[in-house]
């Protein structure tokens, strides 16, 4: 199994290796995941079609990143102004989401998906100056992941996709003027209050993400019915620990940033966020346009979050 995070990314990474020596105990030794870090065997961009083929049995994997094969994929992961955790799982498990990702994925890749981790909202990114218009984004070189790099498009900035290491160099020649990367607790461990002192909240590009993992179809049905129940139990187990682990270790970091190295957190006023909706809107109509199981998945979503709506209202204090 090749992770596309490293073991010593806790949060990202590090559920990999907790995952496997969690199936290793249940299963007595039967099953033994041999996780590899980033690189090891493939490229990072080509672990989907490493683990289609079955050249990687698994992958500890975000499905976000097969965004170029999979158009549909970032809306079972993670995407712009979409759903806290509670109801991002109530659709996955239960709404159907689950059913049409096995749809979409398995007969056409030979990919076995299994939820297997999630993460707490992301901060909406770090920049050097202050940011109190839109007209203040436009021309910006951004570090941007997923859906939201199309959104940001929308508003004038150069989103670019790339990894830790590269958005760390990237930033600190002036490559790039600013970035999103993570939440307190990642964005503190890897220093990115040296290059940027603009903390921005809230993270509306990925307000929870799923982490995932793939599994080549055919080893998945070569495994007996226990050792596949056990897989699929430890993965949902490991989605409410890392939920708890995640909204637990963001307070000390986010204190520290702002206490010791400066960092000023904003929260972004409402004309910008309202800006950033509606080219979000704007992306979700293109791309259902563009791909037919984008679509279908979109508007899934969207009418469960529709029918929840009543229940978040009545049954939650805001």
């Amino acid at each position: 199994m090749q992770a596309i995070f490293p073991q010593t990314l806790p949060l990202l990474g590090k559920p990999a290796w907790d995952i496997a020596e969690k199936v290793d105990t249940l299963t007595a030794g039967g099953i033994k995941f041999d996780v590899k870090n980033p690189g090891e065997i493939v490229a990072t961009g080509e672990v989907w079609d490493a683990v289609s083929t079955g050249a990687v049995e698994a992958s500890w994997y975000s499905i976000g990143f097969a965004e170029g094969i999979v158009p549909s994929a970032p809306l079972f992961t993670t995407f712009p102004f979409g759903p806290d955790i509670k109801e991002y799982a109530a659709w996955w498990y239960y709404g159907g989401g689950n059913e049409m990702w096995t749809e979409i994925s398995e007969e056409a890749y030979n990919i076995k998906t299994l939820h297997c981790s999630t993460l707490v909202p992301e901060a909406s990114g770090w920049f050097r100056e202050e940011v109190k218009t839109v007209d203040d984004l436009k021309g910006k070189k951004m570090r941007f992941f997923g859906l939201g790099a199309s959104v940001m498009a929308k508003l004038g900035v150069e989103a670019q996709s790339m990894g830790l290491a590269d958005t760390m160099s990237a930033l600190n020649t002036g490559a790039i003027d600013s970035a999103e990367l993570g939440f307190p607790f990642l964005d503190n461990m890897v220093g990115m209050y040296e290059h940027a002192k603009h903390y921005y909240f809230p993270g509306w590009h990925q307000q929870t993400s799923f982490l995932s993992l793939i599994i080549n179809l055919d080893t998945w049905n070569d495994l007996s019915d226990q050792e596949r129940a056990i897989i699929e139990t430890a993965c949902e187990a490991q989605v409410l620990k890392t939920m708890a682990e995640g909204e637990a270790v963001q307070l000390e970091p986010l204190a520290k940033m702002q206490k010791e190295n400066g960092v000023q957190v904003h929260q972004w006023p409402p004309e910008i966020l309202a800006a950033y909706e509606k080219a979000w809107k704007e992306v979700a109509a293109e791309k259902s346009a563009q791909d037919a199981d984008f679509k279908r998945a979109w508007e899934s979503i969207a009418t469960f979050r529709e029918n929840y709506s009543e229940w978040k209202s009545i049954g939650y204090l805001n």
